[in-house]
């Protein structure tokens, strides 16, 4: 009587997986093992449990990059790969590593399936490879872009606090002032500049008259980063007309606050 044959067991399809690590600043991660580091050993470990599954070799680290979104070079690397066919798999520690916009992460997930690739959170334990993984996948980004969106409400309501009690909320600072301590202070040199921009247009009420004369009298603006030209525009003088900082308020919307600064004008000018 001949031996039955035992069935050969089925060998497990080898999918080619990439980590990829995010950390939102900078900070750490000069240390010897900084939170990339963690992140990518809780994900290898991840990974060894897995059968037939095999780490590429390339890194794909993110350090000092926003969730908010994709425009990150290791992460630009990394999909260029997926869509080239070189990784199957992308393993992260958790969703928020890969993307905090749930657009933007609809249309990764929307590239990945177009490649044939899937996706996997190693923490919260699902995968974009079953359809109950995908449905987790949507509610937990929703949350995701909630809690992104609240944080930037808050951000919004600090501001405008801060600007209804007269306080300097950063931005370029106002010609004729310079910052310490988050605070504005009085710049001599271009105070008296301001000063005398109002008065000549007292007295000639021409906003390309004024630019004229303090360009003639060598009372030059500030260079600026994008053109080193040094001369007063019709336009510049505008602007400096028409700020309510001069005369010691601070703006929010429509909104004038007495500011925290000192007037370089009177109120009546």
């Amino acid at each position: 009587m001949s031996r039955r044959p035992t069935r050969s067991s089925v060998e497990p399809e080898t999918k080619r997986v990439a980590i990829y690590t995010r950390k939102s600043t900078t900070m750490g991660l000069e240390q010897e093992f900084n939170s990339l580091d963690s992140q990518r050993e809780s994900c290898l470990a991840y990974i060894q449990r897995q059968p037939g599954w095999k780490l590429v070799d390339e890194r794909y680290d993110d350090g000092g990059f926003t969730g908010a979104n994709i425009d990150r070079p290791a992460f630009t690397r990394l999909m260029a790969d997926v869509e080239a066919g070189k990784v199957d798999v992308i393993v992260v520690y958790k969703v928020d590593r890969l993307s905090r916009s749930l657009l933007d992460f609809v249309k990764v997930m929307e590239r990945l399936g177009a490649a044939g690739a899937s996706f996997v959170s190693v923490t919260q334990n699902f995968s974009t490879a079953d359809a109950m993984g995908r449905l987790t996948m949507n509610m937990l980004m929703s949350f995701a872009e909630f809690e992104r969106e609240m944080i930037s409400e808050r951000t919004r309501d600090k501001i405008a606090g801060a600007r209804r009690k007269g306080k300097w909320t950063g931005g370029p600072v106002p010609y004729g002032y310079s910052v310490k301590d988050k605070k504005l202070l009085v710049n001599e040199l271009e105070a008296r500049v301001v000063r005398e921009a109002f008065d000549l247009f007292l007295m000639h009420r021409q906003q390309a008259k004024v630019a004229h004369l303090l360009n003639e009298r060598m009372l030059l603006p500030r260079g600026s980063k994008v053109t080193k030209k040094l001369a007063w525009s019709k336009e510049g003088i505008g602007r400096i007309l028409k700020s309510p900082i001069y005369a010691g308020f601070m703006m929010y919307g429509d909104e004038l606050h007495p500011g925290e600064h000192p007037p370089l004008i009177e109120e009546s000018t």
